[in-house]
């Protein structure tokens, strides 16, 4: 199975590992309301929705039938997804251009700074975001920067392995293919192999994919493909600054 052609699965309502518990449904509310609360009483939407997001306590949930996961391996905050599940809160009380621009483009209708957004979110839910930073979005990222530079390669010598592209990124990087460390990571997380994966499922991958070559690749080798992996997604997403 390979990442490049096979269709990411969707999250569904059955996916979410664990259900929140009780008391944590009832904190998701109270902080749904404080943030409508918030915004019909004149603050800015986004402030208010990253103070709601800080505020959080669920790692994960079933909302309106779909699975959540917004925390992986218990380190790696994907702050983002909570604002997409918040945005559906407030879409009487935020203009949809400015959702859409902070959530499929992630960019915010306000500027602000490092600082302040450290604030709102909390320490410990920017340090998960720093992890998901590095560990989901510059890593998959360093998989396409190596993917662009094989395939310039192989196009300068006329070879037609758009097919292989994936695997050798990955026998480069990870030192073996994608089906083996795919099969890896299920068979350390015990999850069944399958021909598809979901997107909840790619994002846990590709964090065990950064926590894997940290721990098996040379130093010098780690800086250089975590700052290839940075360029590549400040190029692509240079709104997303850790």
């Amino acid at each position: 199975m390979h990442q490049g052609t096979t269709a990411v699965r969707p999250p569904q309502a059955g996916q979410a590992r664990t259900r929140h518990k009780q008391g944590e449904r009832h904190a998701g509310d109270a902080i749904v309301l404080g943030l409508r609360e918030a915004i019909a009483g004149g603050r800015h939407w986004y402030p208010a929705l990253l103070e709601a997001v800080g505020q959080w306590t669920a790692p994960e949930e079933v909302y309106q039938g779909r699975g959540y996961c917004y925390l992986i391996e218990n380190e790696a905050f994907d702050w983002l997804l909570l604002a997409e599940r918040l945005c559906q809160e407030i879409e009487d009380l935020a203009p949809e251009q400015e959702r859409n621009a902070l959530l499929f483009l992630g960019r915010p209708p306000l500027p602000l700074g490092k600082d302040e957004f450290r604030r709102l979110l909390g320490p410990a839910k920017y340090r998960g975001y720093l992890n998901y930073y590095y560990g989901v979005m510059a890593e998959g990222s360093l998989q396409m920067a190596e993917k662009e530079e094989l395939r310039k390669e192989l196009q300068s010598r006329c070879c037609a392995r758009e097919a292989r592209l994936l695997d050798e990124v990955f026998l480069k990087v990870y030192g073996a293919d994608h089906d083996t460390m795919l099969g890896r990571f299920r068979k350390k997380k015990g999850y069944p192999a399958a021909d598809s994966i979901s997107l909840t499922e790619l994002h846990e991958f590709t964090y065990w994919l950064f926590k894997y070559r940290m721990a098996n690749s040379d130093p010098a080798r780690i800086a250089s493909d975590t700052r290839k992996g940075l360029l590549c997604l400040r190029r692509l997403h240079p709104e997303a600054e850790a």
